[in-house]
């Protein structure tokens, strides 16, 4: 009788361990690079705020920048690979970011030529469209008028979105946060 109480109070610290590794994984791990080509699924990023499905994994596309303060590979908890670049806003604010290539975000115009972290790119402040938070920039070609219409950006291969790592997160992180093990129910 004692050595199942142990065996159990054993495998419960052994699922609190988990559950708090879980929770407290660094935010840039939040979002995954696409799976390898031939992978039928894929993992959705979400807004941290609300949970609204922001991109796929698969959106990811890596726009390097000599205007980045740093730029790592990262890994994320699936074992993928991912591009975070370090910028900083003339205010001195420092973002994480990762590029996509698209986005269900609300882009505001007009688009802004000024203090660009991609130069011969302006940029606007893209939102989560169900809950307004900040979630990155969009950027497009200079050249373009400075408003222009969604489709264009979204149909076109000069534009990208930098979504900030501490606002998105994995459909599977957030899921696995959310589930109880079956030896805490009984």
């Amino acid at each position: 009788m004692r050595s199942t109480s142990l065996r159990l109070l054993g495998l419960q610290l052994l699922f609190d361990c988990i559950f708090v590794l879980l929770l407290f994984q660094p935010s840039e791990s939040c979002a995954a690079e696409p799976p390898e080509e031939g992978t039928s699924t894929d993992t959705l990023i979400l807004c941290r705020a609300c949970g609204h499905e922001v991109a796929f994994g698969t959106d990811i596309h890596f726009v390097p920048s000599r205007m980045a303060l740093s730029s790592r590979n990262d890994t994320s908890v699936g074992g993928r690979r991912i591009h975070v670049q370090l910028f900083e806003n003339p205010h001195g604010h420092q973002f994480n970011v990762i590029t996509f290539r698209r986005a269900d975000v609300i882009k505001h115009w007009p688009a802004d030529r000024h203090f660009s972290w991609y130069p011969g790119f302006s940029w606007t402040v893209a939102t989560c469209p169900r809950c307004q938070t900040h979630l990155g920039w969009a950027f497009q070609p200079s050249s373009w008028p400075d408003t222009i219409p969604n489709n264009k950006f979204e149909e076109s291969e000069n534009t990208f979105l930098a979504l900030i790592t501490d606002r998105i997160l994995r459909e599977d992180f957030a899921s696995s946060l959310l589930m109880t093990p079956k030896s805490f129910t009984s």
